[in-house]
């Protein structure tokens, strides 16, 4: 039977790490990181089965966030992460994450969209996307990418339930569908 607490509670973490970055004075770069460990979470089953092991002690499965973030992420990131995993919530890090990016774009105003792409964008590409997403749905967005060698070329961009596929897979199904 599911948890009908589990939102709840993703949220209320979610609320007590934004705060914790906020108060650290490290909310934007926390929240970037933290968005790219959970898109790293979702794409390894390895890693999401063993941070979510109940049989590893939480020193050990602490230790591998660590071992993962040390050095790579602010400190403050990587002592969120260990603390979500320490308390047995690593399940639940996406939507903590998610929660997490959400609020932090709401109190600035805008929407997140999530691009995946199969390359890397540079910063500029990033502020000319946005610029054109934002003119296209009437919002102010905030571009996320997320590199998914699965996207043959193109970009799908996704801001709440909005889904825009701009893919070569796409434009391809769609020829094949007219033919």
């Amino acid at each position: 039977m599911p948890d009908a607490s589990a939102p709840a509670r993703a949220e209320a973490y979610a609320d007590a790490l934004f705060e914790v970055a906020r108060a650290e004075g490290t909310l934007g770069e926390v929240e970037d990181e933290l968005f790219r460990f959970a898109r790293t979470l979702e794409g390894s089953d390895e890693l999401r089965t063993t941070l979510t092991d109940a049989a590893l002690p939480a020193e050990k499965r602490q230790a591998i966030v660590e071992d993962l973030l040390g050095g790579r992420s602010s400190p403050t990131t990587a002592n969120l992460v260990s603390f979500v995993v320490g308390a047995g919530r690593a399940r639940d890090l996406p939507k903590i994450i998610h929660r997490l990016v959400e609020r932090a774009a709401a109190e600035r105003k805008h929407e997140v969209a999530e691009v995946r792409s199969a390359v890397p964008l540079t910063k500029e590409q990033q502020d000319k996307l946005a610029k054109a997403l934002s003119k296209s749905t009437g919002k102010q967005v905030e571009v996320k990418v997320v590199v998914d060698e699965s996207v043959l070329g193109g970009l799908v961009a996704r801001i709440g339930d909005t889904v825009i596929d701009g893919t070569v897979r796409h434009r391809l199904d769609q020829l094949k569908e007219q033919l």
